[in-house]
């Protein structure tokens, strides 16, 4: 007999009540398993589609780095240098220090077909050594390789003409100074340290170093066991913050026509150097400030003299000499102890056993005022004056003057002056003050003080930055800060008349400008010999005041250092100062006063 198979279902029947149902429940079961498979797909098809977003969008600047180089598991995103910039008096902004978008030329020697070939085109193109090109695109397991900095536009459109394999480029910044002659001082320069980190130096750049180089960002990846960059892993990303722009409280058009006559000044009397502050004595903003010789910071690595970095007109301090005398009348002033006719006999010099202090001239001028002994610039008027309020009197307000210590303003690298010998015993050291000999100052401290003498007495903090413009578009913007009041807005006004007489009828007269009341008084330092005593060969000018008297725009410094043809400050500092404070009073358009 023909044995027949039977099916499952033959073989294990339903009961009777199931098999109404069948095919009802079978399919719901079907829906139930296609609604589940769709969700599945749904759900991973939006899990894509989310990590696509978060790849391609808001991880988009992580790849692009990683693209860049992936041979480091770190790799910072690097912020933009912030700008320097100045005004005009139309309010005109000029950038004094600012990026120029060069090229990173770079291989990944895994690529390169072909390294003689590649080698020989691209020293001819950059203008470099073919075999050391060969040495580094001849290595075959080597992902990245560095070919050269700062590539121009043009030299870099020439290079992709190449269509070499394994050769690309990525943007980098070099920071330029458009403004050859602004001054290097000031701006100080982007360098790199002995391991080959970028940074300002000196002057602004170094000051302000944090908020102009910003916050570079970081990015970090998972690897897998073997270093491999895990795409799918944890993703840390920090964007970079730009750095911050600053404001300058400099004019640029004064800035560069005193730079400019200072350079004259100086190549004219054969000068080693000199120096200009300008300043305006209402807030103690910063105009113009210049020393000669100067720098270019685009070229400065090549400076014969590292100290030429250094800014003369807060890095280095001086003997100041007689413009020191209208500091010690304003004291004796202030305390009441002499008005400007106050009188007094000059017999042309001063005992203090063992020492003799005489007039610069040698000459006695009998009875003299107070006026004129500014006028003429008396040593033994400065000492009278010193006297009648003592040498502990003096010295405090040589201090309150801001003489002794830093004046704060945001350039780096300011000495304090030197006022420690006000501190021996013994009247000598006071009285060789009194005229500015024994104590040293630098410029900036001086136009600071001045500033106080035309101001009503206020002392005001020296400041160069008008404003910080953060990249995330908040600024922080400069307000004038008075420190103290150091003399009355009474003696304020006689000290004002007193230095005027001086520019009318006394040493100041080339300081002058016709038309106004110009304030100031001359200053011809001797120089210290590193033995002790003082070089009689050699001195420093200066000048130091303000116009116009009654309603100062601006107070200024010109310093002259070591003049070869004449030694008075009179012509050398003062002349200067004429020039520039016509060339002021012309660009600020005040009115002639008589």
């Amino acid at each position: 007999m023909r044995r027949v198979r039977s099916t499952y279902r033959e073989r294990f029947p339903r009961p009777d009540s199931y098999r109404g149902r069948s095919s009802a429940g079978e399919r719901s079961v079907d829906g139930r398993r296609l609604r589940i498979m769709l969700g599945i797909s749904w759900f991973l098809g939006v899990a894509i589609i989310l990590r696509l977003l978060v790849l391609q969008i808001f991880n988009y600047d992580y790849y692009a780095a990683l693209a860049a180089g992936t041979h480091s598991i770190y790799r910072d995103l690097f912020p933009e240098r912030g700008s320097i910039m100045v005004r005009d008096r139309l309010g005109r902004e000029t950038p004094v220090a600012a990026n120029r978008e060069l090229f990173l030329v770079y291989a990944d020697p895994r690529k390169v077909t072909n390294p003689n070939g590649a080698a020989a085109h691209l020293a001819r193109v950059l203008g470099v050594d073919e075999m050391a090109l060969l040495a580094r695109l001849d290595r075959p397991d080597d992902p990245y390789e560095p070919l050269a900095h700062g590539v121009s536009k043009e030299t870099l459109a020439e290079i992709k003409k190449l269509s070499l394999a394994g050769i690309d480029a990525a943007p980098e910044q070099l920071r330029t100074y458009p403004e050859k002659d602004f001054g290097g001082h000031v701006l100080g320069f982007v360098g790199s340290d002995a391991e080959g980190r970028k940074g300002g130096r000196y002057g602004l750049e170094g000051f302000w170093q944090k908020e102009l180089a910003g916050e570079a960002g970081s990015l970090r990846s998972e690897r897998d066991a073997h270093g491999r960059l895990i795409s799918v892993g944890t993703v840390e990303i920090a964007t970079a913050k730009d750095g911050a722009d600053l404001l300058l409280t400099v004019d640029r058009t004064v800035q560069f026509v005193a730079c400019a006559k200072l350079r004259a000044a100086v190549a004219r009397h054969g000068a080693d150097g000199g120096t200009v502050v300008i300043a305006e004595p209402a807030t103690g903003a910063i105009i113009a400030i210049c020393s000669a010789p100067d720098y270019d910071p685009n070229s400065y690595a090549e400076v014969d003299d590292l100290q030429v970095y250094n800014n003369p007109a807060i890095s280095y301090q001086y003997e100041p000499g007689s413009i020191f005398k209208s500091i010690t009348m304003s004291i004796a002033l202030e305390e009441g102890k002499v008005k400007p006719e106050t009188t007094y006999t000059d017999t042309g010099e001063v005992r203090i056993p063992p020492d003799t202090i005489r007039n610069s001239d040698g000459k006695a001028y009998g009875v003299q005022t107070m006026t004129q002994v500014l006028d003429q610039s008396l040593n033994t008027g400065a000492v009278y004056a010193m006297r009648t309020v003592g040498a502990r009197t003096f010295r405090k307000y040589v201090e309150s003057f801001g003489f002794g210590e830093a004046t704060g303003v945001e350039l780096g690298n300011e000495v304090r002056g030197d006022t420690a010998a006000l501190r021996k015993s013994g009247e000598i050291y006071a009285v060789t003050a009194s005229f500015g000999q024994g104590i040293a100052v630098t410029p900036l401290q001086l136009v600071a003080a001045y500033g106080a003498l035309a101001n009503g007495g206020k002392l005001m903090k020296p400041y160069i930055v008008a404003e910080v413009r953060r990249s995330d578009g908040t600024k922080e913007v400069t307000s004038p800060r008075v420190l103290r009041e150091v003399i009355s807005p009474r003696t304020s006004k006689f000290i004002a008349g007193m230095l005027t007489s001086v520019v009318e009828r006394g040493h100041g007269k080339r300081a002058g400008v016709p038309g106004y009341y110009v304030a100031g008084k001359t200053g011809t330092a001797q120089v210290p010999k590193p033995g002790g005593g003082y070089d009689p060969d050699v001195t420093i000018g200066s000048f130091a005041g303000f116009a116009p008297a009654d309603d100062p725009k601006f107070v200024m410094l010109v310093k002259i250092d070591r003049p070869r043809d004449v030694i008075w400050a009179e012509s050398t500092a003062a002349p200067l100062f004429g020039e520039l404070a016509a060339f002021l009073l012309q660009y600020y358009e005040v009115p002639p006063e008589r």
